[in-house]
């Protein structure tokens, strides 16, 4: 079980840069408005929570970069060493996307639910999380495989 733990976060973090790529993509294209990482991060911090805040950035980075590794880890469990299909890692990260932006994100009121939000944001964030789900499975199958090849040396 521990090695499927640390070979799924190992995997989230690596789905999570390139989520963020997707998501720093949609920025630079004006399509995001505030990352919602950020938001999240200033939602949590001491003060108002919409008001901007030291540090909301890089916290937010941390804190969605952990997220991801949590997901993949538990990812990683639920597959239990098996080599999941694309498929599933595409509904694994669209599920993510809507438990979080339909789900606990609005429920803080940190972001509109989806259907409320900005449409470009939702659809980079749904690029973004199938994104996710895909590295998230080539990944922990490379590490699958890897694991079992024996070494040369």
């Amino acid at each position: 079980m521990m090695r499927n733990l640390v070979k799924g976060a190992v995997s989230g973090v690596l789905a999570t840069a390139a989520m963020s790529a997707v998501m720093i993509a949609g920025d630079r294209a004006g399509l995001m408005g505030e990352q919602p990482p950020k938001r999240i991060a200033r939602a949590a911090l001491p003060g108002a929570r919409h008001r901007p805040k030291p540090g909301e950035g890089v916290l937010g980075a941390v804190a969605h970069f952990a997220f991801g590794a949590a997901c993949g880890a538990l990812f990683a469990v639920v597959v239990d060493g098996r080599e999941p299909r694309l498929p599933l890692g595409l509904v694994y990260g669209l599920g993510i996307w809507a438990v979080s932006y339909q789900g606990w994100v609005p429920g803080l009121k940190i972001l509109p639910p989806i259907h409320r939000d900005r449409p470009d944001r939702q659809t980079v964030m749904a690029v973004g999380h199938t994104v996710y789900g895909t590295v998230l499975v080539l990944t922990l199958n490379q590490l699958c495989r890897d694991e079992r090849v024996p070494s040369a040396i």
